[in-house]
């Protein structure tokens, strides 16, 4: 048992080794960006407020009105914070490609953490209240966000008030910002560990969450 461990703490400290070695290319990046603003943007689709906008003239004009949900203040909103969000996502080193970023721990820091509290020594080069930090990769992909965010500004905000009847990740990676080489990320999707305890019903539950995203998607770009 205790070869065993060595072994698997020697496999996980040469996984998270290369975790730092492996930036998020750009593909993986524009995949993300998009993930994290459609979802963002979905939370506040079926609002009803209605803003006033203008300034009220000597005139008497009135200042205009116009809802929300079809509002360049939303996608403002939207759009503020969200390369911090990237910084929610952990490595996941045991699945492939794009697929390594997702919220939540990974099995492998799982699995370490399960062996500290078990009294097992593990030695990852830092403090075991950092293990929760975001990885260099993380912290990379948030920087890469922000730059694209910036040079493809204006391709947003066209997406999001004249062609919400396509996806973002279709509008802005494929038509954009990727080569048609460099778009592999795009068709990885998570199915998860089938084999798992649980590992449908977390498929079963993405799976429902990208329709109701996609359904929300279509509803917002009839009322444009």
């Amino acid at each position: 048992m205790g070869v065993f461990i060595l072994a698997f703490l020697g496999l996980c400290s040469l996984v998270l080794a290369n975790d730092d070695e492996r930036l998020p290319n750009k593909c993986e990046v524009c995949k993300f960006l998009t993930v994290e603003l459609q979802e963002a943007l979905a939370k506040t689709g079926r609002s009803k407020e209605v803003l006033e906008v203008g300034e009220v003239l000597d005139t008497g004009k009135r200042r205009r009105k116009i809802k929300y949900n079809t509002s360049e203040t939303r996608l403002t909103e939207a759009v503020d914070n969200i390369c911090e969000r990237i910084l929610q996502y952990s490595v996941h080193a045991e699945r492939p490609g794009s697929l390594r970023y997702a919220k939540g721990a990974s099995q492998t820091m799982t699995t370490l953490k399960n062996l500290v509290h078990k009294g097992v020594k593990v030695d990852l080069g830092m403090p075991f209240e950092l293990w929760d930090e975001p990885s260099v990769e993380v912290s990379d992909m948030k920087k890469q966000c922000e730059t694209m965010l910036e040079e493809f500004e204006e391709v947003v905000e066209d997406w999001y008030f004249h062609h919400q009847d396509q996806r973002l990740e279709n509008f802005l990676c494929e038509n954009h910002v990727l080569q048609t080489s460099e778009q592999e990320c795009l068709k990885e999707v998570w199915k998860a560990d089938m084999g798992r305890k649980g590992g449908a019903e977390e498929a079963t539950g993405k799976e429902e969450e990208e329709a109701k995203t996609k359904e929300q998607t279509a509803h917002d770009a009839g009322e444009l």
